[in-house]
């Protein structure tokens, strides 16, 4: 990397994924807008071809008049060639296709499991672990040899597990997962204290709060902003609002996919006194199955949608279809995502300190009362060349006890994924809320984890057969 006039130019950054280019656009996009770095983006994907349509997405982004910040795209054929010199390494691939996502979420459905999203939590996020684990295995070894002092940021889920892996098999590597979820519920509060107070154009940043938890499953125990403490407007709102939810401004939950009127996280505030900082769609699938995900009519009644996998492989059409378009001339709108990624990229460079939620081991014991090798979400500091985690205090028991289940099936699975042990993974569904909540016997979740496992086979080593 090179300085000069507060900016970092020949910044070297391996994509590793983006098959699906919904995510890989995101990221060119915020870095084509960002003025202050500029350099080389190696793009490496099993589909090489999705790889060089990327290439040529990216180096058309760049050049567009509009583009502040500017940047090479190569596509690589080699780990040694993607990663050789890497000062960053950003993980985002789906693992396997939506064929066995369709398994994932769906065949559980026989004994009355719904699942939500199915990629973190609940049988459909304990087999896509499963499948994806071993390639982390791979990324942290091709890491350690080629660029052991990268930063490795990762946006693959299952992301506690894929972290934990990371450090698992490199622990010296510089690692951490980035998500969203919590700019949604910040962005709900936001929307509550401008509606409740007649305030205006409130940033979402402007929304202090302190993060604990684990990712999608992430809690705020203390939210402010300009020094308005905001859990009592919060409180007033949700009894004032509780049946009809919040809706947010730019969309409607009975018509979109990932929307949802936040009523779960409004009754999880009424149980615990925390607010719930991710959507509501996962922070269903982390609770016993027979309170949100009890049917489908159940679901609706809390006013949050069933993703099916159909309407994911539809919208994966739309995105290659778009890729196509894009590819043959079609202009790029650039404008800002919402997303901190190059932003902690700029402060890990040392351009300008930042505070964000991140996904890192528990090592500085940052969640006081969770197990030191448990992979966390709180607030850090990000600066140049270190991450340095907030102390964000203890959860409270009754929101710990909800966590730790999860956090042991973290253990369960990630060894069950270096050795090819069924009884862990089936010991692991039968300890997880959302499967324990419809009373299922051990005999019927043996066979859906021998099918559900049967049905991912084919992206498992060789010791699961």
């Amino acid at each position: 990397m090179k300085y000069r006039d507060h900016k970092v130019e020949d910044v070297q950054i391996t994509y590793i994924g983006g098959g699906s280019r919904g995510w890989a656009w995101t990221f060119m996009t915020d870095l084509a807008l960002d003025p202050d770095l500029s350099g080389v983006v190696r793009l490496y994907d099993i589909d090489h071809e999705a790889a060089e349509a990327n290439e040529k997405i990216g180096n058309a982004m760049s050049e567009q008049s509009d583009a502040l910040g500017k940047w090479e795209y190569r596509t690589c054929d080699t780990y040694e060639e993607a990663l050789s010199g890497a000062d960053f390494v950003v993980i985002s691939i789906l693992p396997g296709t939506f064929d066995e996502m369709e398994s994932d979420v769906h065949l559980p459905e026989r004994l009355g499991v719904y699942q939500s999203v199915g990629d973190t939590a609940g049988p459909g996020g304990m087999i896509r672990a499963l499948r994806t684990l071993p390639m982390f295995v791979e990324f942290a070894e091709q890491i350690q040899k080629f660029c052991p002092d990268a930063w490795v940021i990762n946006y693959t889920n299952p992301m506690s597990l894929c972290v934990k892996m990371l450090y698992h098999v490199f622990p010296g590597i510089k690692a951490f997962g980035c998500c969203h979820e919590v700019f949604g519920t910040q962005k709900v509060l936001k929307g509550i204290l401008e509606e409740s107070l007649g305030i205006q154009n409130i940033k979402r940043s402007e929304i202090h709060v302190n993060v604990l938890g684990i990712n999608h499953f992430t809690w705020f125990d203390w939210a402010s902003y300009e020094g308005v403490d905001l859990f009592p407007i919060y409180r007033e709102y949700i009894d004032k609002h509780f049946e009809e939810g919040y809706q947010e401004v730019d969309g409607n939950w009975a018509n979109a996919s990932f929307a949802c009127k936040h009523r779960v996280k409004f009754d999880l505030f009424k149980k615990y006194g925390l607010i719930a900082a991710a959507g509501d769609r996962h922070l269903a699938e982390f609770m016993p199955g027979n309170l949100y995900l009890n049917d489908p009519k159940t679901v609706s009644d809390w006013g949050f949608g069933l993703t099916t996998v159909a309407w994911r492989k539809k919208d994966l059409q739309d995105r290659l279809e778009k890729s196509r378009s894009m590819q043959n001339g079609d202009k790029i709108k650039l404008e800002p995502t919402g997303e901190e990624g190059i932003l902690l990229i700029k402060a890990l460079c040392g351009i300008k300190r930042m505070i964000s939620n991140v996904n890192i081991p528990n090592s500085a014991m940052q969640i006081a009362n969770l197990p030191v090798n448990s992979v966390v979400e709180t607030n850090a500091v990000f600066d140049r060349d270190c991450i340095r985690p907030i102390f964000a205090g203890e959860l409270p028991t009754n929101v710990r006890d909800l966590i730790l289940p999860h956090i042991k099936n973290h253990e369960r699975i990630m060894r069950a994924s270096l050795t090819g042990d069924r009884e862990l993974v089936k010991k692991a569904f039968e300890e997880d809320p959302l499967v324990c909540g419809h009373g299922i016997s051990k005999k019927d979740i043996s066979v859906l984890v021998d099918d559900m496992i049967v049905n991912t086979s084919r992206y498992l080593p060789g010791y699961w057969s």
